[in-house]
């Protein structure tokens, strides 16, 4: 069952993902390009880089229609780097809300892209 729980924006800039996730103590949640109901997270992982060796980046989880279930995600290539984990996560959460939703955009256009069949690829290739 939902709750709700009034804003607190003194916990932050309810415009950034990291500031929205903190006022309204929930993660935000978008329509996609798709027209599928997104929630995003902010994830941080081994960078591999040993001068910064904290990565973040966001996971988008997409909602199945009618049913609260996940029916997939998109996830964004690293966005940042750190020297921690929670300078990672503070660095992604700073992006606007707008920014955040293009880039959710962008990665289902791209699935779309590869769910194409070669010939419809093809096709869309030559259009201007």
């Amino acid at each position: 069952m939902g709750r709700f729980l009034p804003p607190d924006h003194s916990k932050g800039d309810p415009n950034t993902i990291g500031g929205y996730m903190a006022v309204h103590d929930r993660p935000a949640a978008f329509e996609g390009s798709d027209g599928a109901s997104y929630s995003v997270e902010i994830v941080t992982d081994n960078s591999g880089d040993r001068s910064r060796p904290f990565a973040g980046y966001l996971l988008f989880v997409r909602w199945r229609e009618g049913d609260p279930v996940a029916s997939g995600h998109l996830e964004t290539e690293f966005l940042a780097f750190a020297t921690t984990e929670d300078e990672a996560r503070q660095l992604v959460g700073a992006m606007l809300l707008n920014e955040v939703k293009s880039r959710l955009d962008e990665l289902i256009k791209a699935r779309r892209a590869e769910l194409l069949p070669w010939w419809d690829a093809m096709h869309q290739e030559g259009s201007p």
